[in-house]
């Protein structure tokens, strides 16, 4: 495999193990692991696969998919035959090849309406032949239980819902920055649904009506259009829930309980990932589960073993405590590892992450990106910091990676800005001058 074929396989699409991603540090490989669920065995595997045709690194994404980093053209061949093998390389085809998102203690969690899992399931069996639809696509099944789904970004939302006494289906579409909820629907009913919005929007596409890849990119005549395409009874829209946790020890059924470490930014080590393979077979059930808050989950826990491996856990560098700084700042790989990248994006993150702790601590988010494409966020964060080719920070408040900035600044200052700046003071204050 070459570089020219690397590149060419990657424009327009997402990443696979078939087709890599050629970045600044290699080629990159994403894994789809259905539901987000490993083996011990394949989790090791990839580990081996890191350290052995790789640099060593992997990320955790968004939706819950890994990705080895650093693989090299001469050994690829050698590392697509040893995941394919183990059942982890994607089908073939343009896409989406991981369709949906589910929380990761789906199927274990006691406030759970639905079997998301299976839901989830039949959705992409549904969805497997369809045609000509964009590889980003995202369908977000909820099951209303503890883990919300609010914040993967997906194109069509599901959460379960008591609906007149009975447990439904909200169905709402992503429109712009939020969700549009047309209705509901009986969870035997809800692929049929979901595989018409799917028809309905390829055929928007092909028909040459719109050219946009994402639901929330839809015109609003479109999405009223799209949305009649199936017959739904009323839905009120579901409450708010509060925010996923992102990291310590959650609650299952029957007593147990699962252990969700979060990584710093989605970055690890293979060395970590051989740890985590190891805990899921000495203190779980040989499962390990890829979350899309950006870290590892370990169910099955009886009571008396969380302690012991929640220490284990910290000691490998995980974060447990849902109030550390960093799970508050999304940031992507940054230089060197991507090419497109103008800022050594997870050291500088880590800076602000600490220079901000108290903004953090009251409920603030940060984007870091190396660039505008904002891959780490594409959606609005109360403050988000895009690199430049001069090395410094465009800064834009309440805004994505693409929107006009306030100010540009070094890392320095927006630290210095960050750290005086008190809980109540206002963001664009501190950070609105001349460009």
């Amino acid at each position: 495999m070459t570089s020219e074929t690397a590149v060419h396989h990657r424009r327009g699409w997402c990443p696979g193990v078939r087709r890599p991603m050629a970045t600044g540090d290699g080629l990159l490989a994403r894994i789809y692991p259905l539901g987000g669920v490993l083996s011990a065995a394949q989790t090791r595997l990839l580990a081996q696969a890191a350290r052995t045709h790789g640099n060593g690194l992997l990320d955790v994404t968004a939706r819950g998919n890994l990705q080895i980093r650093g693989l090299r053209e001469e050994t690829y061949p050698i590392f697509l035959a040893s995941l394919e093998t183990a059942g982890l390389v994607e089908p073939a085809g343009d896409g989406p090849f991981r369709l949906t998102v589910v929380s990761p203690v789906a199927g274990t969690d006691p406030a759970d309406l639905v079997d998301t899992r299976a839901l989830a399931n039949s959705i992409e069996a549904a969805a497997a032949a369809l045609p000509d639809l964009p590889p980003k696509i995202c369908v977000a099944v909820d099951g209303g239980g503890c883990i919300p789904l609010d914040e993967v970004g997906a194109d069509i939302s599901l959460r379960a819902v008591r609906s007149f006494g009975e447990i439904g289906l909200a169905l709402g579409l992503a429109h712009g920055s939020t969700i549009r909820w047309i209705g509901t629907t009986s969870p035997d009913r809800t692929p049929e649904a979901v595989l018409a919005l799917l028809r309905r929007f390829a055929e928007m596409r092909r028909s040459g009506k719109t050219n946009v890849r994402r639901f929330r990119d839809l015109a609003t005549e479109l999405v009223v259009n799209l949305g009649s395409v199936v017959g739904l009874a009323p839905v009120m829209p579901p409450m708010c829930r509060r925010a996923a946790p992102r990291a310590g020890i959650i609650p299952l059924v029957e007593g147990q309980a699962a252990l969700l470490g979060a990584l710093p930014f989605g970055r690890c080590h293979a060395a970590q990932i051989d740890t985590v393979a190891d805990w899921a077979e000495r203190f779980g059930r040989g499962e390990v589960r890829v979350s899309f808050t950006r870290g590892f989950l370990i169910p099955g826990l009886a009571p008396e073993q969380v302690r012991a491996l929640a220490e284990e856990a910290r000691g490998a560098g995980f974060i447990l405590d849902p109030a550390d700084p960093r799970l508050s700042v999304l940031a992507c790989p940054g230089r060197p590892a991507c090419a497109s990248a103008f800022t050594r994006v997870q050291a500088d993150a880590a800076q602000i992450a600490e220079s901000a702790r108290k903004l953090l601590a009251a409920g603030m988010t940060v984007h870091v990106s190396g660039c505008t494409k904002g891959c780490a966020h594409p959606r609005a964060a109360a403050l988000t910091l895009v690199g430049s080719s001069d090395g410094l920070y465009r800064t834009i408040i309440g805004g994505s990676a693409q929107d006009p900035a306030l100010s540009s600044l070094p890392l320095s200052e927006i630290i210095r800005r960050l750290r005086d700046l008190p809980e109540s003071g206002i963001l664009a204050d501190a950070f609105h001058e001349p460009l």
